[in-house]
């Protein structure tokens, strides 16, 4: 499982030109499955991503977690983060979990992460979507199981 986390100022997910979910500041969190991921690792992932201190406090500027700042969450799922172009320029994604798999893990994953944290949008599994974002800091951070 691979999560790729930006701290935000504000995200949206579009979709076909209509605005389908956006927060305010928090965190846009796109996420992707390979074959070996399970329900023990998404959980693990979850209090992972709900722990990390990655918000200003006003000592320091990352020192805080998404509650500490009562922040939001904005998780898309993207089976591109398992693309391999280690052998030519078209990417391979032999590596990402199959789409019903995956679909049913990121149901989980958003059950999981709302358990810990109620303020979560989502994208569309699976859909043609437009994010923006004004990134925050920039702060990006890439977790891997």
């Amino acid at each position: 499982m691979k999560l790729v986390i930006q701290r935000v100022k504000k995200a949206a997910v579009e979709i076909e030109g209509q605005e389908f979910s956006s927060i305010g500041q928090g965190l846009l969190v796109f996420v992707g499955f390979t074959h070996t991921d399970t329900q023990d690792t998404l959980v693990a992932m979850a209090k992972k991503l709900f722990a990390l201190r990655i918000f200003a406090d006003g000592f320091k500027p990352i020192n805080s977690n998404i509650a500490d700042v009562d922040g939001e969450i904005l998780l898309v799922s993207q089976f591109t983060l398992y693309a391999n172009v280690s052998k030519g320029n078209r990417p391979s994604f032999v590596d990402a979990m199959a789409s019903e798999q995956a679909e049913e893990l990121f149901n989980l994953f958003i059950k999981e992460v709302k358990n810990m944290h109620p303020k979560v949008k989502t994208g569309q599994f699976g859909a043609d979507m437009q994010v923006s974002l004004v990134n925050d800091g920039p702060v990006t951070i890439l977790l891997e199981s």
